[in-house]
């Protein structure tokens, strides 16, 4: 069984797109492929952080993990730095890259060439997510559009290892989802929803309160011609409601077109939350059981951080020795 790797920066709230775009393919592939998720806590220290937030963050965001679907019996799961193969894989690969290759990472020109105090851990933040994956021997790695650029660079470094130590690392392949790949901000649907607008009016997140999911979509942005069609160059924002429509209630973008064909806006609207309400009910109620037991989260972690080990230590073993460095 192929093996898929991903994770997830406890940086923001987790919100509706992250679920539909990435996240919900991940419960799938727990039957479909061997497994191994984590929360890359190590990620969010490249930016500001305060450290008691910092590890709140990182618990309610392995809760909502589970809560959405993710078992960690059939699955590994485990926050990034409770497994040290990481940060040693990365040092190793740092050594492989070039600093041509991350300069012209652009995440880090959008986000990072504001001045000196941009920390050295943004720059170098693809080689540790290179280290993420091939520490794991991954055949497939789940990405959005803004993530591509990095598993380029990863598949590169494994590539010239392999050529300059002999075959050792796994070259791993992209994986991109499809429908509900792209939500849009509700209130600027030509931008994908994202947990790093500072503004909150156009990102529904996974525990809302329903009062404040009903009242984003009823206040987000369309267009003034009325006619009900799905058209995501000329009409996003009733685009990005129709796929929201879609994705929840689990039918076709026809099916939604048709039977909203003599809707008025407010009426489809009306049926976005609804059907976001109702979508988002099960998760809320399993994340407020899992969130009461810490000693349970704790246990489920820390399982998942040894069976991570188990997985990584042979693969960080065989790099080392590929690399020169004595045994342990």
């Amino acid at each position: 069984m192929a093996r898929v790797f991903s994770g997830v920066q406890p940086s923001g709230d987790l919100h509706l797109g992250n679920y539909l775009g990435a996240l919900r393919q991940w419960v799938n592939d727990q039957d479909s492929h061997e497994a191994v998720f984590c929360v890359v806590d190590l990620h969010a220290m490249t930016s500001p952080y305060d450290p008691e937030d910092l590890a709140m963050r990182t618990s309610k965001t392995a809760a909502l993990l589970i809560a959405i679907g993710l078992d960690p019996n059939r699955c590994t799961l485990f926050v990034q730095s409770h497994v040290s193969a990481h940060t040693e894989m990365a040092w190793i690969l740092n050594c492989t890259a070039t600093f041509g290759e991350l300069n012209r990472m652009t995440q880090f020109k959008d986000k990072g060439q504001t001045g000196s105090s941009v920390s050295v851990g943004l720059f170098t933040y693809p080689i540790l997510m290179a280290a993420d994956i091939l520490a794991y021997d991954t055949d497939r790695v789940p990405v959005g559009d803004d993530q591509r650029q990095h598993l380029e660079l990863a598949r590169d470094i494994a590539l010239r290892f392999n050529h300059r130590f002999g075959e050792t690392l796994t070259v791993p392949e992209a994986a991109i989802g499809s429908l509900g790949a792209r939500i849009m901000d509700l209130q600027d649907p030509r931008a994908k929803m994202s947990k790093s607008n500072p503004s909150s009016q156009g990102t529904i997140g996974l525990l809302d309160d329903p009062k404040v999911i009903r009242k984003r979509i009823r206040q987000a942005i369309t267009d003034s011609d009325g006619q009900v069609e799905f058209d995501q160059e000329n009409k996003p924002g009733l685009a990005n409601l129709l796929t929201l429509l879609a994705t929840t209630t689990d039918r076709s973008i026809d099916d939604v077109v048709s039977e909203h064909q003599t809707s008025g806006y407010g009426a489809i609207k009306d049926a976005v939350a609804d059907a976001v309400i109702s979508y988002l009910e099960p998760i809320q109620t399993r994340y407020q059981d899992l969130a009461a037991d810490a000693k349970g989260l704790t246990a489920q972690l820390s399982q998942g951080a040894e069976r991570a080990r188990e997985i990584s230590t042979p693969v960080l073993d065989r790099t080392r020795d590929r690399v020169g460095l004595l045994p342990r």
